[in-house]
C-alpha cells in the first residue's frame, strides 16, 4: 500500500522528476524514497513525460523529413522513437492484457495470464493492427504539417486517462505496482486532465471538444471491460488505456486535418 508517512503536499515539483523516471528510460535522476512515499500523488505529472516524449519523437521525425525521408518513414521513426523512449512499456501493457482480458474464462485465470511474460495470438495481433494503425494515422498527420502540435498533445493526452482509470478502478491484485503505490485521489487524476487540456489549448485550441470527447469515452468504455473481467485495474490495463486513447486521439486529429 502507498506510504502516506508524514504530511505531504497535494502536488510537488519533484512529482516531474518521478513521472519522467516511470514512464521512460531516460537518465533522469530520482529521489527514490520520495517518489515511493509519494505514490500516486505523482500521477498528476504523467502528461508532464508523455509530453517529453512527444516532444523527442517529433524532433526526430522532422529531422527524417528536413534529410529528405517521406513521411511514411517519419511516421515509423516517431512510432520507433515512442517505443524506445518508454522500453514499449505501454505496447507491453496492451499485449498483456489482451492476452488476459479475452484468453482466459475466468478471473483468476486472466489475471495469471496477463502476469505470464509469454505473448499469444491475441496480444499479437492486437500489436500488429494498432501499430500498423498508429502508423497510417502520423502518415496522415504529417502530410498535413502538423507533425509537433499533434506530438506534444497527444504524448500528454494520452497518459491522462492512465491516472484516472487508476482512481476509479481498484486494483485487481493483491501485489503489484498498482497496489503498491496506492490510488490517486480524484482531484490528482482530475489535476492530469486538466494539464493535458492546457497542453491542447495552447497547441490547437480547435481540437479540444472533440478529442476530449473521444479520450473521455475511449477510457471509459476501457474502464468497464477491464472492471467486468477482472474486477480493477492493474499496471498492463493502465498501459493498454494508453494505447487505445492514443489512437481514439490520433483518429479525432487525422479526421479534423482531412
Amino acid at each position: 500500500m502507498q506510504n502516506t508517512t508524514g504530511p505531504q503536499p497535494r502536488f510537488a515539483l519533484s512529482d516531474v522528476a518521478a513521472a519522467v523516471g516511470l514512464m521512460t528510460r531516460l537518465p533522469v535522476r530520482v529521489d527514490t524514497d520520495r517518489a515511493t512515499r509519494r505514490g500516486a500523488r505523482a500521477a498528476w505529472a504523467w502528461p508532464v513525460a508523455g509530453l517529453l516524449v512527444g516532444g523527442l519523437a517529433a524532433m526526430l521525425a522532422s529531422l527524417a523529413l528536413w534529410l529528405g525521408l517521406p513521411p511514411a518513414l517519419a511516421a515509423i521513426l516517431l512510432i520507433a522513437t515512442q517505443i524506445t523512449l518508454t522500453g514499449a512499456l505501454h505496447e507491453d501493457g496492451l499485449a498483456d492484457s489482451l492476452d488476459g482480458l479475452w484468453g482466459g474464462w475466468t478471473r483468476d485465470r486472466r489475471l495469471e495470464i496477463m502476469k505470464d511474460s509469454r505473448i499469444g495470438a491475441y496480444g499479437v495481433i492486437g500489436l500488429i493492427l494498432t501499430l500498423l494503425l498508429r502508423w497510417q494515422l502520423w502518415s496522415l498527420i504529417i502530410v498535413t504539417d502538423a507533425l509537433w502540435p499533434a506530438a506534444m498533445i497527444m504524448g500528454a493526452v494520452s497518459r491522462a486517462p492512465m491516472a484516472a482509470l487508476m482512481a476509479w478502478l481498484p486494483p485487481a491484485r493483491t501485489s503489484g505496482l498498482s497496489r503498491h503505490v496506492g490510488r490517486p485521489a480524484p482531484v490528482t487524476a482530475i489535476a492530469a486532465g486538466m494539464l493535458a487540456g492546457v497542453v491542447t489549448l495552447l497547441l490547437w485550441p480547435g481540437a479540444l471538444p472533440a478529442l476530449g470527447l473521444a479520450v473521455a469515452t475511449t477510457a471509459y468504455g476501457w474502464g468497464r471491460i477491464a472492471h467486468a473481467r477482472i474486477g480493477g485495474q492493474t499496471g498492463d490495463i493502465l498501459g493498454a488505456g494508453q494505447q487505445v486513447c492514443d489512437i481514439a486521439g490520433l483518429l479525432v486529429l487525422a479526421v479534423l486535418l482531412t
